[in-house]
């Protein structure tokens, strides 16, 4: 059999190709005693040869279809190639194929599919889990389950969905094999996962990456480590990925490495699938230097020759950072790993880390919303609860692996089943990430070996000196930046403007909270595309934006370096591509509880400045500063809470063009698109948005 499981492993890889002694264990226990097997083994080890080993020997045995749980559309696609190259029939069943899933639906009923890809998300949609999976269930011949990770919440990329695995589990045939496989997981991840298993063989091997030489440079800001790229970047080798945490980032990252005379692309979640596509077969074919990409090609990208991943801004944890890291060095002899890190970076964690799972009194009065006995969706519960839609869907996914709700055609249902809030499990995990970041700042500060500390970050008890990283050689890159470079860096970032899109529809369920709002917002009724100087998240004004409209800023006049901006932003509105249609001749503010003077500085600065009459401002009462955290709320706190006082109300009406509507931060949008409509509702005749900041 070993002889046979070679033979597939050199049309995979090459006729150079052996089996590790871990490999080769792993199908032995698969294949010959139907194991539960985990293998936690480094990047570029060889994790899907075995399962694509195994399941040629498998299905030549007369074993069903191997069902590969997967995370990443891109993962997806690497695999199906590399399973094509070592003859098995491989295909995916995803949200980029819909049109395609009758088709391959019947080839698996057929037996004609050898492998089937599938994200963890499809395990419960509805189509998904009662048409295909009772059948696939039935007839898997293996189960793997890639970057298994994602099944522990103690793990740095905890998918709920994941945890649906345990349904799956529980359908197939005892003596199915399951294949669970990771490069990132700590003692504590693997126990948990293990756990979840069962009875499972663990395959934990060393994590050294021979090939990878680690750095960290400390520069004093976005400006320079813009420069810095823009002067190295020709210089490190091959081609390779720029992560940076936010999609603004990586937008405005890629723009000015374009404007430099590099080929990049920028990657992210918000990116269309055809482009992320792609920009993928740009990078793999070396027609781009660089993808300048978010943590959404964090997992399983597969490019061997990958020469380089620099980080502009260091993601949150040391785990998820070696597995980044990880996409470089897979297949040549030498690597450049970078760190460039930013102050903005523990800011950018916190975000992130305020959508964990909410507190106990908002998850029970979804259990009730959902108790009726008619399904609700997702859009209809959030005029009832005061969450988020990434954190409200976050927290259905997570009560329907509990079984306390069930996703069913129209919506969500509760299932009647008793369900505990775990608290002391919720404190316990947010205090392992709070953990997780201290580490991450000490391994940019560390004088000892960063490989060794990424290491240990990750439980090896082999971690030892690389004798590689800048650390232990001494660094191969310095800090300095051309005069040239840096300028044009600055001069980039010190561009202002970012467009506002204005509110086209009303949140879906308002009707039954008492505002009879719903459908498109008229046209009579609607703001027209705004202005602001820039984003909170921005390389460029993000900084400067946040120490004034930070939580501890204090409310102050405006400074004259973002007058300045906003002079820039008015005269460009005026001039650029996208000009408004009529000239401002009206300045309105919204009222403000926590910045007045700012506002009211904004405002009068802005006429000044315009040579405009202010008229006054849009009023609100106490208490509606906050709103509401998704849209639905958000609309039914301010609805009744916005005014036009009787005399800016009379002098709306008599103005003959459009109302420049001036606020601090644009953070929903709702706020302006409801003071909006009360100006056009007292006769404005077009509502012109301008605001210092987005919040995204």
């Amino acid at each position: 059999m070993r002889e046979r499981a070679e033979a597939v492993l050199r049309r995979l890889a090459g006729e150079g190709a052996r089996l590790r002694a871990d490999q080769w264990r792993a199908i032995e226990a698969l294949v010959t005693r139907q194991r539960r097997v985990l293998c936690v083994q480094r990047t570029g080890w060889g994790k899907s040869a075995v399962y694509f080993v195994a399941t040629a020997l498998l299905r030549a045995g007369g074993a069903g279809p191997t069902v590969i749980v997967s995370p990443l559309l891109a993962l997806m696609r690497n695999q199906v190639e590399a399973a094509g190259r070592a003859g098995i029939r491989a295909r995916t069943i995803n949200s980029a194929n819909l049109d395609e899933w009758d088709e391959i639906t019947a080839e698996i009923h057929a037996g004609a599919v050898d492998v089937l890809l599938i994200s963890p998300e499809r395990l419960n949609n509805p189509d998904f889990r009662e048409g295909v999976l009772p059948k696939l269930a039935g007839t898997t011949g293996l189960l793997v389950v890639d970057e298994a990770h994602c099944v522990s919440d103690w793990g740095h990329d905890f998918r709920p969905d994941y945890r649906r695995l345990r349904t799956f589990l529980a359908h197939l045939s005892p003596d199915t094999p399951v294949l669970a496989t990771t490069a990132t997981a700590n003692a504590r991840v693997t126990a948990d996962v293990a756990e979840q298993l069962g009875d499972t063989l663990v395959l934990r091997g060393p994590l050294e990456r021979e090939s990878l030489r680690l750095g960290v440079l400390e520069l004093p800001g976005p400006a320079q480590r813009l420069a810095w790229l823009a002067d190295q970047l020709a210089e490190l080798p091959g081609s390779g990925i720029i992560y940076t945490l936010t999609v603004a980032q990586a937008t405005e990252t890629a723009e000015f490495l374009r404007s430099r005379g590099y080929e990049v692309a920028a990657y992210s979640g918000q990116a269309q699938d055809s482009q992320r596509q792609a920009a993928e077969r740009d990078l793999l074919a070396n027609r781009i230097k660089a993808l300048v990409a978010t943590s959404a090609l964090g997992m399983g990208f597969d490019k061997p020759d990958l020469g380089f991943v620099v980080h502009l801004g260091a993601p949150p944890s040391p785990i998820a950072y070696y597995q980044q890291v990880g996409r470089a060095g897979r297949g040549v002899a030498e690597a450049e790993v970078l760190l460039l890190p930013g102050a903005e970076d523990p800011a950018i964690w916190r975000y992130f880390a305020s959508l964990a799972f909410p507190p106990e009194r908002q998850v029970r009065s979804v259990l009730a919303a959902l108790s009726t006995g008619s399904p609700i969706s997702t859009q209809a519960l959030e005029p009832i609860v005061d969450l988020r839609r990434t954190r409200l869907e976050m927290m259905l996914k997570v009560l329907d692996v509990d079984g306390a709700v069930r996703r069913v055609r129209g919506g969500w249902l509760a299932t009647g089943e008793p369900w505990e809030y775990d608290e002391a499990r919720l404190r316990r995990v947010a205090r392992a990430r709070e953990a997780e970041q201290a580490a991450m700042r000490e391994y940019a500060t560390t004088a000892g070996c960063r490989m060794e500390y990424l290491r240990r970050c990750l439980d090896d008890p082999g971690a030892e000196p690389c004798g590689r990283c800048d650390t232990c050689a001494g660094p191969r890159y310095g800090v300095a930046v051309s005069a040239t470079a840096l300028a044009a860096a600055e001069a980039f970032l010190g561009r202002a403007g970012a467009p506002i899109e204005p509110k086209k529809l009303w949140p879906t369920g308002l009707e039954a909270v008492g505002l009879p709002l719903k459908g498109k917002i008229p046209p009579g009724e609607r703001a027209e595309p705004g202005r602001a100087v820039g984003r909170l998240s921005d390389l460029g004004w993000g900084g400067r934006l946040r120490a004034v409209l930070g939580g501890g800023a204090p409310d102050a006049p405006l400074p004259a370096e973002l007058a300045g901006a906003v002079v820039e932003v008015l005269k460009a509105w005026a001039r650029g591509e996208q000009p408004w249609e009529r000239r401002p001749v009206a300045v309105v503010t919204v009222a403000s509880h926590t910045r007045p003077r700012l506002v009211r500085s904004l405002g009068e600065r802005i006429a000044t400045v315009g040579r405009l009459p202010l008229l006054g401002e849009v009023t609100r009462a106490a208490g509606a500063e906050s709103g509401g955290a998704n849209s639905a709320q958000r609309v039914r706190a301010l609805a009744g809470a916005l005014a036009l006082p009787p005399g800016l109300a009379a002098a709306v009406a008599g103005v003959e063009g459009p109302v420049l509507l001036v606020d601090d931060l644009v953070d929903s949008g709702w706020t302006m698109a409801l003071a909006a409509r009360l100006l056009r509702l007292a006769g404005a005749p077009a509502v012109l948005p301008l605001t210092l900041a987005l919040s995204g």
